[in-house]
């Protein structure tokens, strides 16, 4: 629904800065600066996380190596990747969503081989989970509680919408977006399907990836390797599409004067040197984080960065109600989709560790707009003396 309402903008008002313009055409200048920033602030810590967890399976095959220096390897990778322009973005994106698709597709037919009994030597032995207990073994409130987590997994749909401005045909995004997304959503039904199905509840951890341990065999010993290997591919390759984002954003936030214009220059009229020097910055400190704070205190900032791309989403509902031509699907789906929203806000109210994450996304908030307040103060305060 929110990435239907975004492509459906992007084809009739194409827009660099996307649903942060939409957002700003729509309300006005406030709720441009506050997307922007909402999306810049939420997108930056989550790649922290992501390269927390990257460094965390680079391990797994050398421990003697301290965490920080493969953040600070993908990072630099990462930032190399964007810096080039375009075309080379898009050809690495492209090669590693072969990858990532091709990983999933390879775990639904060993998964498949297994449970049918034609590989050997699992080291758990399959139950459907068919009772309430199995289904919800914490409960509706557990259910409801997760909504944030089954949401998250949808969080890039925020960078189809700034890449869509770049389309030759932007009135094929829907469409495209669409079959995109319903593909993605039965891969991501069948694979967790099976790897539930495959792996007792007791046997999940952190610490493991859930496809590694169903594909677990005497006779499979190279998968815990192989999928090692596609979880970094797959962990690099999202945080470099968030880092693509971040930097359009910060160009276009620039631009129109919600943050400093040096960050809108270009080395040579091509490369986003300024800007990606602050989001190199920002990594630093989100690496750092990551690292140094206790795992609870992160858990509870990265909760929260979740939390602000689901207030963008309602941002993207709301303003394409006033964009788009109105009907009586398009608004039914609007407010079905701002409920769902609602719900997994509220969701985390009833979860310990989703909780502290709730507030510290309205405090963040709170500052973005007490700097709007003076950025707007500053600007009124300027035209005056001029």
């Amino acid at each position: 629904m929110v990435f239907d309402a975004l492509a459906q903008m992007t084809a009739n008002h194409p827009e660099k800065g996307s649903f942060r313009s939409y957002a700003k055409k729509v309300f006005g200048s406030w709720a441009g600066f506050g997307s922007g920033w909402i999306y810049w602030f939420s997108e930056l810590l989550i790649m922290g996380s992501q390269l927390t967890a990257s460094s965390i399976f680079s391990r797994f095959w050398f421990p003697a190596v301290p965490m920080w220096i493969f953040a600070l390897g993908f990072a630099i990778v990462s930032l190399l990747v964007v810096f080039f322009g375009n075309k080379g973005f898009d050809r690495v994106e492209n090669i590693l969503a072969i990858i990532k698709v091709a990983a999933i597709v390879m775990f639904l037919v060993i998964a498949t081989a297994l449970l049918a009994g034609w590989i050997g030597g699992g080291k758990f032995e399959a139950k459907v989970p068919l009772s309430y207990n199995d289904l919800f073994p914490s409960g509706g409130i557990g259910l409801w509680s997760a909504f944030i987590f089954a949401f998250y997994a949808y969080g890039g749909i925020e960078v189809l919408g700034i890449m869509s401005y770049r389309l030759k045909k932007p009135e094929e995004a829907p469409k495209a977006g669409k079959v995109m997304l319903l593909g993605l959503a039965a891969l991501y039904v069948l694979s967790i399907g099976l790897a539930v199905t495959m792996v007792p509840l007791s046997a999940f951890n952190p610490k493991e990836s859930p496809f590694v341990l169903a594909l677990t065999s005497d006779h499979l010993t190279f998968m815990p390797h192989l999928f090692n290997g596609v979880l970094i591919i797959a962990g690099f390759s999202t945080m470099t599409a968030s880092l693509y984002a971040i930097t359009s954003m910060m160009i276009t936030l620039a631009q129109e004067g919600d943050a400093p214009k040096v960050f809108s220059k270009k080395w040579k009229d091509k490369y986003p040197f300024n800007a990606l020097c602050l989001i190199a910055c920002g990594l630093v400190g989100a690496i750092m984080m990551s690292l140094w704070l206790p795992g609870k205190v992160y858990e509870y900032i990265t909760t929260a960065a979740s939390l602000m791309i689901l207030y963008n989403w309602s941002f993207i509902l709301l303003s394409s109600g006033r964009l788009l031509k109105p009907s009586l699907l398009s608004g039914m789906k609007r407010w079905v989709g701002l409920v769902l929203i609602g719900l997994a806000v509220a969701g985390t109210l009833f979860h310990a560790l989703s909780r502290p994450g709730f507030f510290i996304s309205l405090l963040i908030i709170s500052l973005i707009a007490l700097s709007d307040w003076i950025v707007q103060h500053f600007k009124i305060k300027t035209k005056a003396n001029q």
